[in-house]
């Protein structure tokens, strides 16, 4: 069974074509910094590998451009878009109706346009690669997978905020995000243990961050909350905020409420911090003696440490923390940022492990450390796609 896999990011399109349930990948590829003139494409098979800059303005014109690629006559992998037997979708918020796999139908994807207001960067561009591979792959049944599904295990004491109990009745709650990465690495890391019970923190850097507390394969708590734009600090999210400074710029500044939402979600962060939101821009000029790029760098592995702290207390210890996604697995500069000044909790990083260039599952801790410290590539694509050939079978 051919399964195709997208996967939307707030920039970036993630996708892969696998045949299942031999978990064969037929080909993959990516398009990064979507909205640029000087986008990446990527896409490879068994025969060919390509890469091209080019000018991508949204998500649609991705995914049109990924559909060029399965179909060239030449290097393509698809006779027909009808060689599609099923695709699976990622979605960031579910909110609290859907937990499981999903069949996409209309209630579905209404439910998604509804909930884009709590993840305005993800849910519209989640939604709207639905509808383009509706129209493209007609033949093919439709799934989604939800960000927010793995979180459900989040008990009351930390999912509920401090405010009117008719509000969290309303569903004012903290749901948590990039669930499907966090499950598929902490299961890769508790395999590794071969422990019955484990303590793991899973870190997921990417254009977008979060972190989570994982306590015998159960998500416990969770760095983003109501919506994903809370936590670390992101590309171009703000990540944890004082709340009165909101009520501050809108009473005080002059702000709207619209412009306010707008510049949390897509001018703050490291972008607001360096000009840039891209890490490997950050780190080259940090390189180079940019005072703006250390200090955001800085910044970022800070908030990171706080809530290593955070959740080493809320599970009373740590067996391993797990680094994944685009920056936790290459950049080696972040790693020891976070990793640096952590004697206290006997955690140390050794730096020719941390250096070395793979892309593969590896411990980068030294021999004295008390605790795993794990870079594992995450694969979100091939979880969405057990997950779809599950509910199939």
């Amino acid at each position: 069974m051919n399964i195709l896999i997208i996967n939307s990011g707030s920039s970036s399109i993630k996708y892969q074509l696998l045949e299942m349930p031999s978990t064969q990948v037929i080909c993959l590829g990516m398009i990064e910094r979507i909205g640029s003139k000087e986008a990446i494409l990527t896409f490879k098979s068994q025969d060919y590998k390509i890469e091209r800059i080019c000018e991508i303005h949204n998500h649609k014109t991705g995914l049109e451009r990924i559909t060029d690629l399965l179909l060239d006559n030449e290097k393509g992998v698809l006779k027909s878009t009808d060689d599609i037997e099923a695709i699976g979708h990622r979605v960031v918020h579910g909110g609290s109706t859907y937990t499981k796999t999903t069949l996409i139908n209309e209630e579905v994807k209404n439910k998604i346009k509804t909930l884009s207001p709590l993840a305005p960067l993800h849910n519209p561009a989640n939604l709207e690669g639905i509808l383009m591979a509706e129209e493209i792959f007609d033949t093919a049944k439709q799934f989604v997978v939800f960000d927010t599904a793995f979180h459900g295990t989040i008990p009351v004491k930390a999912k509920k905020y401090a405010i009117p109990n008719e509000l969290y009745n309303k569903g004012i709650q903290a749901y948590g995000f990039h669930g499907t990465s966090h499950k598929y690495v902490s299961e890769k890391a508790n395999a590794f243990l071969d422990k019955k019970n484990t303590k793991l923190i899973s870190i997921h850097l990417g254009n977008g961050c979060s972190i989570t507390a994982i306590k015998d394969g159960k998500s416990i708590d969770h760095s983003m909350g109501f919506a994903p734009s809370n936590g670390l600090v992101m590309g171009t999210r703000s990540g944890d905020i004082d709340h009165a400074i909101i009520f501050y710029m809108v009473n005080t500044l002059g702000y709207s409420l619209g412009e306010v939402n707008e510049l949390l979600n897509k001018e703050s962060g490291m972008l607001a911090l360096t000009g840039f939101n891209d890490l490997r821009d950050i780190e080259s000029e940090a390189s180079k003696g940019n005072a703006s790029c250390i200090l955001a760098l800085e910044m970022n592995a800070y908030r990171i440490k706080k809530y290593i702290g955070a959740y080493i207390a809320a599970m009373n210890g740590v067996d391993a923390i797990i680094f994944t996604a685009g920056i936790g697995e290459n950049s080696s500069l972040m790693r020891q940022l976070v990793c640096k000044d952590m004697d206290y909790f006997n955690i140390h990083l050794d730096d020719a492990k941390n250096d070395l260039r793979s892309s593969t599952f590896r411990e980068v801790n030294s021999i004295d450390s008390k605790i795993k410290i794990l870079v594992i590539p995450t694969n979100e694509e091939l979880e969405i796609a057990k997950q779809v050939f599950d509910l199939l079978s």
